[in-house]
């Protein structure tokens, strides 16, 4: 019997199946297909030219016939890498043996299709592999865009449909027991490399589901591959350095995608390798190479509204477990008071990331959210909080030619009156635009010596005072 023919009788189909499969279908009417189907037939979309939709279809044929052989020869103990190197052969034997697939479909596109969906992450999977690639958008199953060098860039992949999307978000949020439907159409989840993921599905998304992945490098950066990107520069490496050895209250700010999860990942692995490190993050992202890690990552609500693990939660337990450096993720929400409160408790060298525009801004979002805690604290008494316990806020932004840039550095001084005293210690200087558009500039010093120079000191760092003079930068 010929291959083809034994595919076609692993599904034997004959009129009462299929009335039980439709009835069946209709009573299921609360899963996620469902909910996809109902979607999609409101959907208004273009149809697709005859000519383009019958190559599709002999496409999908050819895909369909092939994962049906698959199916029907992988058993329980089977291993999926045994199976990969018969995709190809089986490819040929079908198209041998079927003269209409001969014609119009690429069979190696429909292989590594196959073995995409199998091993990977579906038609993403090549974009994910890619290390020049850092995010990837999946707007719907017929738009995906990644950015590349810093660049937005429409792709030529695109899904089956909807369930072929959902299915992939599946694959992404079941192994950390995250879960997507009508009832939680939204979550944050992580790939195996610590790369962010956040979905979102209709009917909250218009266009269909929606994936946004932030991609992670396979090595975590270094201090000097922000060097080498021009994130930042040799005296600011040091300074930075010096600032997290001398236990400095850190706070990195910046937009979204401006590359503050990047810089608290280079900060922190300036920390000492004889401290105790705990980390709180929504998603663990963080990649610390010392050996004394405690990684912790908050949980959403289950079906029932119930066991939810916020941040907060997680920055008072950890409080608990005699940590030398408490690293959070980002800041958000409530959790700011307790955070602040352990800054100001002998949790020194803490660090931590929140969104803003600038260190004024990040310093008004702070007392926001210290209000969110429910806590009713007069306006002068968190900002002593915040003043007592942040040193340092590094503000970064991406600009508009893509690059990633800390722009200044400054100096939480102290609180005169009600208000917090901030300078800064270095600032970013545009100084041109080539004709490609890529933005020149330098981070430079204002003059100002920070008034924590002597905890440097004190920590046994030396650094010299030419280093916050300009002057004694030129060359």
């Amino acid at each position: 019997m010929s291959l083809l023919k034994r595919i076609q009788e692993v599904e034997p189909i004959n009129e009462q199946e299929k009335k039980e499969g439709e009835a069946t279908a209709q009573v299921s009417s609360e899963s996620t297909q469902d909910i996809m189907k109902a979607f999609r037939d409101v959907r208004k979309t273009e149809a697709p030219k005859d000519k383009a939709k019958k190559s599709m279809d002999k496409h999908q044929q050819l895909k369909n016939l092939l994962h049906k052989q698959i199916l029907s020869e992988v058993k329980e103990d089977t291993d999926i890498e045994e199976i990969l190197p018969k995709i190809d052969s089986m490819s040929i034997e079908i198209i041998k043996e079927d003269e209409n697939f001969r014609g119009g479909v690429d069979r190696k596109k429909v292989v590594n299709e196959l073995i995409n969906d199998l091993t990977g992450f579906g038609p993403i999977n090549p974009l994910l592999i890619d290390e020049e690639v850092t995010e990837v958008m999946v707007n719907g199953p017929n738009q995906v865009y990644c950015e590349r060098n810093g660049r937005l860039e429409m792709t030529a992949i695109q899904f089956r449909d909807d369930e072929h999307v959902m299915s992939v978000i599946e694959k992404i949020v079941a192994p950390i027991g995250r879960r997507i439907d009508e009832s939680s159409p939204m979550v944050d989840a992580r790939l195996p490399d610590g790369s962010r993921v956040n979905a979102i599905i209709p009917p909250l998304a218009l266009g269909g589901p929606t994936v946004t992945i932030r991609k992670f490098a396979k090595d975590p950066f270094t201090i000097q591959n922000l060097i080498e990107f021009g994130t930042l520069n040799d005296e600011m490496a040091e300074f930075l350095d010096a600032c997290v050895k001398a236990r400095l209250n850190i706070f990195v700010s910046g937009g979204t995608g401006s590359g503050k999860t990047t810089t608290l990942n280079v900060l922190s692995n300036f920390i000492p390798d004889d401290e105790r490190i705990v980390t709180i993050e929504d998603a663990a992202e963080l990649q610390l190479g010392q050996e004394h890690v405690i990684s912790l990552e908050s949980r959403p609500p289950n079906i029932e509204g119930k066991g939810a693990v916020t941040i907060r939660d997680l920055v008072r337990n950890s409080l608990r477990m005699r940590p030398d450096r408490v690293v959070i993720g980002e800041v958000r929400g409530a959790e700011a008071l307790d955070m602040l409160q352990a800054m100001n408790t002998g949790h020194d060298g803490s660090l931590a990331t929140g969104h803003s525009n600038g260190p004024r801004e990040m310093i008004a979002r702070l007392e926001t959210m210290v209000l969110l805690a429910g806590v009713e604290l007069p306006v002068k008494a968190i900002r002593e909080q915040i003043a007592g316990a942040i040193d340092v806020i590094i503000q970064q932004s991406r600009l508009k030619d893509g690059s990633r840039k800390i722009v200044s550095i400054t100096e939480v001084q102290g609180l005169e009156g009600e208000v917090i005293v901030l300078q800064d210690i270095f600032k970013y200087k545009q100084t041109g635009k080539d004709e490609d558009g890529n933005i020149h500039g330098r981070l430079a010093p204002t003059g100002v010596r920070p008034k924590f120079y002597e905890q440097l000191e004190n920590a046994g760092i030396r650094m010299g005072p030419n280093v916050f003079i300009e002057q004694e930068w030129q060359v």
